[in-house]
């Protein structure tokens, strides 16, 4: 039995400690179910904080009972630290937490950090010369504060074994699966990611940015009506469809020339181009969670030809679809995946 540990402290995000303790439960329970109830448990999950006890979050849910760091026992195979302000930062000018985190993560197997856990994680000095990421929001600060540290921001999760650090929020679940994954096969996580109705795996080098979002987000912002917002939204659920200037336009009532100026001041990019990162990432998605044929993903993305799609993702990528599914993509389908729905090659 493993023993893992969750560091959390006042004040931090309550789901980066949830979500992870979900899924390593989780793991223990398909295990169980897999191996038989007399099969030890592959995990003894233990929350701890520097005085045990309950622990308020910044959202004003407590967690706990938590115990005290003294009380830790020896032998801790993976150590997992939380983030979330403003505890972290009261965490970290404190210096217990940092330090007790030096001293113990030498006997760990791993040690990972969630989100803005990266900043405790960072204050050990244990990561100089390492790569590590955190929240894309924290990234610029985490690398002016840790200049000796690789800070990635656009990744997922981060893995420089024997330490692990993954973004934001949700991406501490992503993290946890690979681990899951890691000890216990690909069948036990893909038990968990279905119960708790997820992708078995964002993979490390996916990114944390979304070109939907950040279009979206830009589009609210500057466009009062909101027409163009909502195309982009529809857009996002029809790349298949028909996505020349002409219908886009039509469709928001504004003429060719209008729509141009428009969407390229809203979005900072053209349609053309737009619309083609749009289909990378729907053909990405497929690439890394399906076993469909890599014509059915062009069809369905909306690439009209496998050829359309290889140069596409060369550009975006430097790879093929091919070589991108080997390196992201899930190493076995699921018993009775649906096909995929006819998709227009229209462009």
């Amino acid at each position: 039995m493993r023993t893992l540990v969750i560091l959390v402290f006042p004040q931090c995000q309550s789901l980066d400690c949830l979500g992870p303790t979900e899924v390593f439960t989780k793991a223990n329970a398909h295990f169980a179910a897999m191996q038989g109830a007399d099969a030890p448990r592959p995990y003894h999950i233990l929350h701890a904080s520097v005085a045990g006890g309950a622990v308020p979050t910044s959202c004003g849910l407590s967690l706990g009972p938590t115990v005290p760091l003294a009380a830790v026992p020896e032998g801790v195979d993976t150590l997992l630290i939380v983030g979330g302000n403003p505890g972290v930062e009261r965490a970290v000018a404190e210096g217990v937490l940092p330090a007790w985190v030096r001293d113990h993560a030498p006997t760990c197997r791993r040690v990972a950090s969630v989100c803005t856990g990266a900043f405790l994680l960072a204050e050990t000095g244990l990561m100089a010369g390492r790569r590590m990421t955190t929240h894309w929001h924290s990234c610029a600060e985490l690398a002016a504060r840790y200049p000796d540290i690789h800070v990635e921001p656009d990744a997922i999760y981060v893995s420089a074994p024997p330490f692990y650090s993954s973004a934001g929020i949700t991406a501490a679940i992503d993290l946890a699966l690979a681990l899951v994954e890691a000890d216990l096969g690909q069948q036990i996580a893909l038990a968990v990611a279905r119960e708790l109705v997820l992708y078995l795996r964002r993979p490390g080098g996916q990114s944390q940015f979304s070109s939907l979002l950040a279009a979206q987000a830009r589009s609210a912002e500057r466009t009062a009506e909101g027409k163009l917002g909502d195309l982009l939204t529809w857009m996002a659920a029809h790349s298949g469809d028909d996505l020349r200037v002409p219908t886009l336009a039509a469709r928001i009532g504004l003429t060719e020339r209008s729509f141009m100026r428009h969407f390229s001041a809203r979005t900072g990019q053209t349609p053309a181009r737009y619309v083609e990162t749009l289909r990378l990432e729907r053909a990405r998605l497929l690439l890394e969670t399906t076993h469909y044929s890599i014509t059915a993903i062009a069809a369905a993305a909306g690439f009209g030809s496998v050829d359309s799609l290889t140069r596409a993702l060369r550009r975006a990528s430097g790879i093929t679809p091919d070589l991108y599914r080997a390196r992201f993509g899930a190493t076995s389908l699921a018993l009775g995946q649906a096909p995929l729905a006819r998709a227009s090659t229209a462009r």
